[in-house]
């Protein structure tokens, strides 16, 4: 079974099978996964490529089985990516319930604050690091603002 809840969609958007009768992939079929990104406590993160739009996407893969769709709905990371819109923080572009793994898919940033340091041969000047550190604390500004926090602050998540 399949279910997917996409931005425009509601919440209890659930569909049951992988492909509709036009012929259109549903849930995880329609992306081919390119690369792992990352690996943490509670998923690992994915370049993948929507094959309609050959758009890159980030997929996070709960390791955690899922066995209801409202129990993913509970959960307190998709009540506050579902709220949260801004443009200094990534965008969730849907979530999938499929054979009881839940995905989060995410607009892909190519790189992050880690990346962008460590490839460097100088130091950023510093009208460049308060100007990072201002989109920053406007990103956080506004989770605060809306009654969430980001609970894992480090270089390579922003």
């Amino acid at each position: 079974m399949v279910s997917v809840i996409e931005p425009h969609y509601s919440v209890n958007s659930v569909v049951s099978t992988a492909k509709t009768r036009s012929g259109i992939a549903k849930g995880m079929n329609r992306y081919v996964m390119l690369s792992q990104l990352g690996d943490g406590t509670y998923g690992s993160v994915l370049l993948a490529q929507r094959l309609e739009t050959g758009e890159k996407v980030a997929i996070k893969k709960m390791k955690k089985k899922y066995f209801s769709w409202d129990e993913c709905m509970n959960l307190r990371e998709v009540k506050a990516l579902q709220k949260l819109s801004h443009a200094n923080l990534v965008k969730l572009r849907e979530v999938i319930r499929e054979d009881n793994t839940l995905y989060f898919v995410f607009e892909y940033m190519k790189e992050n604050l880690y990346q962008l340091i460590k490839d460097r041969e100088k130091p950023f000047a510093e009208p460049v690091i308060r100007n990072i550190m201002f989109q920053i604390f406007q990103g956080l500004n506004f989770m605060h603002k809306h009654g969430f926090f980001h609970r894992d602050i480090k270089p390579e998540n922003l």
